[in-house]
């Protein structure tokens, strides 16, 4: 019997929905979650700001509907993009320095609306 299906990375045993063993040889796993990403209606707004921030520009993401998880997994992937630093959380994201045309058009790229806030 070959698999020509790759498993799921499983981050915890939250991701299982429950299931941990089974001793049946024919069992696969189905996952009934949906994946994560735009729905097509949210609007993300990028903008730049300096505010509490000892005069450091940083690039603000507003405006987010998934969970924490998506929320901080959609952070990860544009702070490895930029080479920068930043926070995702409180449903927005802080990425450090002035990236707010790179950071927008990598959202575009991922299929989300963006509008640009600020001068």
């Amino acid at each position: 019997m070959a698999r020509n299906k790759k498993p799921k990375k499983v981050q915890s045993l939250g991701d299982l929905g429950g299931m941990v063993y089974s001793t049946n040889p024919d069992y696969e796993f189905e996952s009934h979650e949906e994946e994560a990403g735009s729905t097509g209606d949210e609007t993300l707004y990028v903008s730049r700001d300096k505010k509490g921030r000892g005069g450091k520009m940083a690039t603000l993401v507003e405006g987010f509907e998934g969970n924490a998880i998506e929320l901080a997994e959609l952070g990860k992937w544009l702070k490895q993009q930029c080479g920068v630093g930043g926070t995702a959380k409180d449903g927005e994201i802080v990425i450090q320095g002035d990236k707010k045309e790179r950071v927008a058009e990598l959202l575009r790229q991922k299929g989300y609306k963006v509008k640009l806030k600020g001068g």
